[in-house]
C-alpha cells in the first residue's frame, strides 16, 4: 500500500514539477501528461482487485525516462524525468500483497446455487 501512497505522491509531483522547477515546453506538456496518469493508476491499484493495475506506472516510468534523453528538456526537468520514472518502475513491481480472494466469477456463483 506504500508504494502505491507513494505513486499518488509521484503523480502530483509531476503535476507540480513544471512550476516548481520552472519549465515550459515538451518537459512541461510530459509531466502534465504523465502525472496525472501515474497518480490515477495507483490510486485504481489501491483496490485488491484492481492490484494488477499499478505495472501500468512502468510504462509511465519507462516514457520519463525516454524523455529525458530523447527531448531536448531544461537540466533540472531531465534529472526529475529520470528520478520520478525510475522510482515509478521501481514500484510499479514492488510485492503488494493481496489479502482476499477474487476469482472463479460466474462459476462460483453458479456452482453454489445450482
Amino acid at each position: 500500500m506504500a508504494s502505491l501512497l507513494l505513486g499518488i505522491a509521484l503523480g502530483l509531483w509531476l503535476m507540480a514539477t513544471p512550476a516548481v522547477l520552472d519549465y515550459a515546453g515538451i518537459a512541461r506538456v510530459g509531466a502534465l501528461v504523465a502525472g496525472p496518469i501515474a497518480a490515477s493508476v495507483s490510486w485504481i491499484a489501491l483496490a485488491e482487485v484492481t492490484r494488477p493495475v499499478r505495472r501500468f506506472n512502468a510504462v509511465v516510468g519507462v516514457w520519463l525516462l525516454l524523455t529525458a534523453f530523447l527531448f531536448r528538456q531544461p537540466r533540472s526537468a531531465a534529472i526529475n524525468s529520470v528520478v520520478v520514472g525510475f522510482l515509478l518502475g521501481a514500484i510499479a513491481f514492488w510485492p503488494a500483497p493481496i489479502k482476499g480472494r477474487y476469482d472463479d466469477g460466474w462459476k462460483a456463483l453458479i456452482g453454489r446455487h445450482a
